[in-house]
Order: structure tokens, then C-alpha cells, then sequence
């Protein structure tokens, strides 16, 4: 039977324990001017380094040429007390759950007032010493209090409020903490490499996310991991399926759909999630988690890389990309919003059913001011976008017309009028890869919203406030505009040749345009004071959101 890699690769030296030099360097100074104290409190989260901390205490203490920070690891006592070794009759290790009661601690007692039988001096460490009762504790009160000179106490909790105060009073306190995410992930890396197994670039990180910071638990992690490891190593798919994350292809897919605000897509990837046999729950704290990325990617620019350190940079990136396209406030309502709805999870009511309504929340407009600053962010903010597209020629459509229908003309809700035709744009090189779905192109609408911003302002106005792609053929673009003025507007100033050609440049689609009116459209509305105002662009695009909004007339400005 193969000995366990928290076991196996447990230290003997502080020199070994990583990610606690605020604790284990103090404890070497002590050790090297002979400032020994006769009781200790280590206190941290679980596999955090304690209990290893204790033992090399003690290792060091007893050490022939100690008290040392160095043991010599030749002599008797480094020899017992080396990780994995057979220990030392003076020194003591007590599970304070299981030897906790009156009666162990007055055994305990007792017996401390004899001389250690070999070494320097007689260690006792007292694991979960929260565990101690308050007899128990208060019995080894005055042995902690005034201990023979050859005895040192040492005590390990998690949880040191639960240690009575006058115990912690006479301690030396050494808080231990969890490991930092680039420091463990250069240990595990280094036991890879020790253990001579292939491990596929990203689950490193997927291990280190999982521990929460614990040495012990990621070492526990790694371990079954390499156990099952194949010919190949151990694969990135293989380690998601084990460690229970959601493939980063539909955490990506689920944020391109919110940027988009494609409620189609987004649901679709849900039922993706179910019937990929992942956990709704683990989907949605993943999916929180990504939300936090992209906050921090939004706000802090320059230096994500030094925060967001499990991320390569072609993926950080992306995720700039859809920070910028999806604005810090949507965000942080998406967010809200997600962390209460995996609060709701943890009732008896189906986890997907409450996913779906956590999807339906973010993609729902509301009053609040979170949403209005999301809404002006969409309208105002200028982003630059990554097309993607391949150099092919592109075929011309023969026969382009363009009928402008009645402005009067009351419309009803997606009532479809006379078709509007674009006039052909002059070929391009670019086409799609492969064949385009309506999922697709709502998701690079935002990129082309962007171009026909580069294009006319006045024609951004209308779409980033109020439309969005319903349909896509072989010959038909089918954009919905959310009411009737909006479109009569954008059919006046002939902007269906200019989203025309923003297609064709982008996605290298040629399509004629056909619009309709669509109030069902989950889209922005905004109304601007005209003290916001700094440009005749500005000025233009509120002037007709006003109007749609029933408002007071802006005068509009000519460029």
C-alpha cells in the first residue's frame, strides 16, 4: 500500500513548510537565542501546517546540537521525530476529542512532573485543544500555568475562541493561515515532478481551487488524482469530472450569453449542464465565481495577471473583452443576484428550477439603481471589440431593394411590415466559419452594435438602446426594434444600409436587413438630462430616446 502524499511529503524542517514564514521564522529566532517558552498556541485552518509545525517544535527542541531551527537529523531524537518516523516516548501527541475529559487531563497531570526518559525535554501536543472540557481544561490549568522547567505544552486548534481565556493567557499565540494559490500551486507542481507524472496544463489550478488553501487537502486531492492517472497523466477533462467543476467551455458560453443578453442561449446552457450530468449547484457557485473574475478583470486593467494567476493570458483577454461588453454594474447585479439564489439552493426546491429563475433575474430589467447604472453603462460606454472572422470572397446578392414604410402607420406588436432592403456594400473578404445559428450571431451583436458606432452615431443610438436579432437565413437578417417611432426612425435614416455593411465588415455576413417591431424585446431604455450631454452624438441619440420614451423634445443638434 503507497504511503499518502500529505503523509509522504509532510515536513521535518521549518525550512519545509510553506506559506507560514510569518510563524515559522519567529519560531526559528526563538529557537536560535534559546527564548523557549513553556507553552504554545498554533491556531489556523485545517492542513494549514499545525500539527507538522508542533512535531518539528519539538524535533528541534530535543535535537542533540538544539535547541536548534536546524535539526541535525542524525541524532536519536531527529531520527524519532522525522516526518513519518517512529516517534519519541517524551513526546506526547493527545487528541484532545478523545483524551478531553477530567480524567485525562489529571492522568496528564501527573505524569508531567516526571523527567523525560532520553531527551531534553518532556513535549506534549494537544490537538483540537478547543475540544477540551471546561473540567478537563481547568484541571491543567496550574501544570500550564507553572510547569516543571523539562515540560513544554503545545496546543493546536482550529478554533481558539473555544479555548478558555486563561489558558490562551499563558500561551505564546502563532497564528497560521492558508496557503497562498501561486505558492501551493509551486508545490504541487513540484511534486509532480518528484512522482515523475504528467499532469495536463490546468488542473494544477482546479487542485488548488478545490483545497481552499490546504496544504493537506490538496495534497489529498493530488493523490487520487495521480492515482488514476493513465499513460497520458492526468487529463484536464478527467480532473473536472472528478473534482465536480463545470467545464470551462459552458461557464464561457453562459457569460458570451449574458453579454449578448441572449436569454435563448443562456437557457440552452443550462440544459447543457443537466444533461451533462453536472451539479446546478457547483454550475452556479462556478458561475459566481467567474462573475468575481470578471469584476476584478473590469476594474483593475493592468495587472489582472498578478491577481487572476490560474488564468493564461489569451483567456484573461477574453474575459476583458466580455467584462467591457457586459459593464461593472450588470456585473455586480448578476452577482447579487447569483449569491442569493445559491443561498435559495440549499432548500428542498430543485436546484435547476432555481438556476433557471437565478437566469431569468439577471436577464430581467428592474428599477433599482444597480440596473438604471447597467442601462446607462450599455448606452454610453465605447468599447473596442474582437471580430472573428476568415478571408474568404464574399458573393454579392443581385437584386437589393428599399422600401420606407408610412411613419403614421400604427404598427402592433411584432407586426411585420414591408420588408426593408439594404442596398448591396461593396464586397468583402470576410465570411463566417462554418455555418451561422441565430445563438451565434446574438452573441457577436454587441461587436457589431460597435461598428456601426464607427460608423454613425445616430444609428448606434437606436440599436444599443433597443434592439436585437430575431432570425437569420441564407438571405434575411431579422432585427426586432422595440417600438414603432425607433423604427420609423432608423427606416428614415437609411441606417439599415449602414447595419448592412457593419455585418458584412464584422462577421463578413452579407444579408439584406428586414426590421420589425418587437416590444417584447428585453432591452435598455434611458432618459438623459441635457446637462449630461457633451456631444451633437450624445445629444442626437437622447433627443430620440426621449421621444420614444414620451419625454420632452431635445432639440437636435447637427454634427
Amino acid at each position: 500500500m503507497s504511503l499518502a502524499l500529505y503523509r509522504k511529503y509532510r515536513p521535518s524542517t521549518f525550512n519545509e513548510v510553506i506559506g507560514q514564514e510569518h510563524v515559522t521564522i519567529p519560531l526559528s529566532n526563538a529557537l536560535a537565542s534559546d527564548q523557549i517558552h513553556h507553552a504554545y498556541l498554533f491556531t489556523g485552518p485545517r492542513g494549514c501546517g499545525k500539527t507538522s509545525s508542533a512535531r518539528i517544535m519539538a524535533r528541534s527542541l530535543n535535537c542533540a546540537q538544539g535547541p536548534t531551527p536546524n535539526p541535525c537529523g542524525i541524532c536519536q531524537s531527529c531520527s524519532d521525530l522525522v516526518a513519518n518516523g517512529p516517534g519519541s516516548i517524551d513526546v506526547m501527541e493527545l487528541d484532545a476529542a478523545t483524551h478531553g475529559l477530567v480524567d485525562d487531563a489529571r492522568d496528564l497531570r501527573d505524569k508531567a512532573f516526571f523527567a523525560p526518559v532520553q531527551s531534553r525535554y518532556k513535549v506534549y501536543i494537544i490537538d483540537e485543544a478547543h475540544q477540551l472540557g471546561p473540567g478537563a481544561a481547568n484541571a491543567l490549568l496550574k501544570v500550564v500555568e507553572e510547569p516543571p522547567p523539562h515540560v513544554i505544552f503545545i496546543f493546536a486548534t482550529t478554533e481558539p475562541d473555544k479555548l478558555i481565556s486563561t489558558i490562551r493567557s499563558r500561551t505564546h499565540h502563532y497564528p497560521f493561515r492558508l496557503v497562498p494559490p501561486g505558492i501551493l500551486a509551486a508545490h504541487l507542481e513540484k511534486i509532480c515532478d518528484l512522482e515523475d507524472i504528467k499532469v495536463a496544463k490546468g488542473v494544477i489550478p482546479l487542485v488548488v481551487r478545490s483545497s481552499g488553501g490546504s496544504v493537506r487537502d490538496a495534497l489529498s486531492v493530488l493523490g487520487q488524482l495521480l492515482a488514476g492517472a493513465g499513460k497520458d497523466g492526468v487529463t484536464y477533462d478527467i480532473a473536472v469530472q472528478l473534482l465536480g467543476f463545470t467545464d470551462g467551455a459552458l461557464l464561457g458560453e453562459a457569460i458570451d450569453a449574458l453579454a449578448a443578453r441572449d436569454s435563448t442561449t443562456l437557457f440552452n446552457t443550462i440544459d447543457k449542464v443537466v444533461e451533462s450530468g453536472f451539479d446546478p449547484r457547483r454550475f452556479t457557485q462556478d458561475f459566481l465565481e467567474r462573475l468575481r473574475d470578471l469584476i476584478i478583470v473590469g476594474a483593475v486593467k493592468e495587472s489582472t495577471s498578478h491577481i487572476l494567476r490560474d488564468f493564461p493570458e489569451d483567456q484573461l483577454e477574453r474575459m476583458r473583452t466580455q467584462a467591457n461588453l457586459i459593464g461593472a454594474a450588470t456585473l455586480i447585479r448578476a452577482a447579487d443576484i447569483t449569491s442569493l439564489g445559491l443561498t435559495e439552493m440549499r432548500g428542498a426546491t430543485a436546484p435547476r428550477l432555481i438556476l433557471e429563475l437565478i437566469c431569468g433575474r439577471i436577464l430581467l430589467p428592474t428599477t433599482d439603481d444597480t440596473a438604471f447604472v447597467a442601462r446607462i453603462e450599455r448606452l454610453e460606454r465605447g468599447i473596442n471589440f474582437v471580430t472573428h472572422s476568415a478571408p474568404v470572397v464574399a458573393t454579392e446578392i443581385k437584386e437589393v431593394t428599399k422600401v420606407a414604410p408610412q411613419s403614421n402607420e400604427p404598427i402592433s406588436p411584432v407586426e411585420r411590415k414591408t420588408p426593408i432592403r439594404a442596398a448591396a456594400p461593396v464586397p468583402s473578404t470576410n465570411q463566417p466559419v462554418g455555418p451561422v445559428d441565430i445563438a451565434a450571431l446574438r452573441r457577436l451583436w454587441p461587436d457589431v452594435i460597435e461598428n456601426v458606432k464607427k460608423r454613425r452615431r445616430l444609428t448606434w443610438s437606436l440599436l444599443s438602446a433597443s434592439a436585437q436579432v430575431l432570425a437569420v437565413d441564407d438571405s434575411v437578417i431579422t432585427v426586432g426594434i422595440v417600438n414603432a417611432g425607433a423604427r420609423d426612425s432608423f427606416v428614415r435614416s437609411g441606417s439599415d444600409e449602414i447595419l448592412a455593411a457593419a455585418f458584412q465588415d464584422v462577421i463578413g455576413l452579407l444579408r439584406v436587413i428586414d426590421v420589425v417591431v418587437d416590444p417584447s424585446i428585453n432591452a435598455p431604455q434611458y432618459e438623459r438630462t441635457t446637462e449630461e450631454l457633451t456631444d451633437a452624438d450624445q445629444l442626437t441619440g437622447t433627443a430620440l430616446l426621449a421621444r420614444e420614451l414620451g419625454a420632452q423634445v431635445i432639440r437636435e443638434f447637427d454634427r
